[in-house]
């Protein structure tokens, strides 16, 4: 039940946060484009280009929050090595956040309460993540062996330890070549992605979470591979039209950063019901409706904004171009995840003092084609308010028509550590091409839980 928390007041405070800009990375499917670009340098590439493009005077940055779930072994508090990275003085503190796919929905809704409690004026926030580089995590076993060999000091010691290591890499080889990547093993590595991405509490992994919903609210193959292309046409609009390289900053790879990559990969122009019905279920083999072609891909890219204190990002010439009215994030059963948006979104909703009938526009992110379809349902749903949230009625209907209007995740991607600042970069710009007052940007969150943020564009 959410109805409790509706109760609690907003901020007396006077003071007010606004969104100075946005930056962020191309996004790119796992294994591909930026496979090899370290999570830093994502995040100091968007975070490098947003000083840059708002002429930013670094000694006014009080603070660094980065959102990122994977944390790489080389840079355990990967905010402080972006901003350092990124010439930011030493003198400026870093915090890394971790909300599972909220995490930089966190670094912003982090950065807005240091703002309006007065401790602060000027944060940069954001997100970064390289999924590509998730470990393979060995098991006791293997490593055991591994151990012995190193210890042994005989020249007898060490042919038996490697005789050992070679005889379980074998049959190790052999059990890779015959399970699939999901299925648990003695012998093969364990995949850290696919352990992150399931929950301890209830064993799914996120995509028969989305199971559940598209049985829960009989939502067929059919209408969710028709979402999934739909999301490709929109962002494939969107990039061909030049509204997506407003947010883009393009990044150059490679030994001799001769490569240029400039706009996401993953949007495909050929993407058809045809091509999806040929995908088989990838969650549920024998009763699924979930496939990797209506899911979104697992994805790597950064992306960061700079929020202020209004009377001083004012003071300093900027014409903010959004305000945080508000924000919130609130639990549900884990094995429902994706419904976590129309719980958070009536907190929000109710601490910005407006209504679902109020927003102009809305990124709610595509984990799964199910996933954002449920949510509609469950939106517009008396019944499922009055049962689940404590309500007396629907939380309103989100249209079609202004959701997700230049694509979402399934085209896009969702680099876990970087989405929820990419929801909201997206937003805020369409919002002002559109002249829409109030946006709301939301998403699911893997382990039970919703966030939400209500936006107010800056004239």
């Amino acid at each position: 039940m959410i109805a409790p928390y509706l109760k609690k007041g907003n901020y007396m405070s006077t003071r007010e946060v606004v969104i100075v800009e946005g930056v962020r990375t191309p996004f790119a499917k796992s294994g591909t484009k930026l496979k090899d670009v370290h999570a830093t340098v994502l995040g100091k590439t968007a975070l490098t280009e947003l000083i840059n493009k708002t002429n930013l005077n670094k000694n006014l940055v009080d603070e660094v929050i980065i959102g990122n779930t994977g944390t790489p072994s080389d840079a355990a508090n990967i905010s402080r090595v972006v901003a350092l990275n990124s010439g930011l003085p030493q003198s400026i503190s870093a915090a890394t956040v971790h909300r599972n796919c909220a995490s930089a929905l966190e670094s912003i809704s982090s950065g807005y309460e240091k703002i309006m409690s007065g401790t602060m004026n000027c944060v940069l926030a954001g997100g970064t993540e390289n999924m590509s580089q998730t470990p393979l995590i060995w098991n006791k076993e293997h490593l055991r062996r591994l151990e012995k060999l190193a210890r042994a000091r005989t020249p007898i010691a060490k042919i038996k330890g490697l005789l050992s290591l070679l005889s379980a890499n074998i049959s190790q080889v052999k059990e890779i070549a015959t399970t699939r990547p999901d299925q648990p093993s003695k012998m093969k590595p364990r995949m850290a992605l696919l352990e992150g991405l399931t929950d301890p509490f209830v064993g799914l992994n996120m995509g028969e979470t989305a199971e559940i919903l598209a049985k829960e609210f009989g939502l067929s193959r059919e209408e969710q591979d028709a979402f999934a292309v739909n999301s490709h046409k929109k962002a494939v609009a969107a990039a061909e039209s030049g509204k997506l390289s407003e947010e883009i900053t393009p990044l150059y790879i490679g030994k001799d950063h001769s490569t240029v990559i400039s706009e996401d990969y993953g949007p495909r122009k050929d993407q058809s019901l045809e091509k999806l019905a040929k995908l088989k279920p990838y969650f549920d083999r024998k009763f699924g409706t979930v496939t990797a072609g209506n899911a979104c891909p697992i994805t790597d890219g950064a992306a960061m904004v700079l929020l202020m204190e209004k009377e001083q990002a004012l003071a300093e010439g900027y014409k903010p171009i959004a305000k945080i009215r508000g924000y919130a994030f609130a639990g549900l059963e884990p094995e429902r995840m994706g419904l976590g948006p129309v719980y958070s979104t009536p907190i929000a909703l109710k601490r910005a003092g407006v209504s679902m009938k109020d927003i102009g526009l809305i990124e709610l992110n595509e984990a799964f084609s199910a996933q954002v379809m449920a949510c509609q349902k469950a939106f517009a749903s008396d019944k499922f308010a009055q049962e689940k949230l404590g309500l007396s009625h629907a939380v309103g209907e989100i249209r079609d028509e202004i959701l997700n209007v230049n694509g979402g995740a399934v085209a896009i991607g969702h680099p876990v550590g970087a989405t929820g600042t990419r929801l909201v970069l997206t937003l805020i710009k369409e919002m002002q091409r559109r002249d829409v007052e109030l946006g709301l940007a939301t998403l699911c969150i893997g382990g039970g839980q919703g966030g939400a943020m209500v936006l107010e564009r800056v004239n």
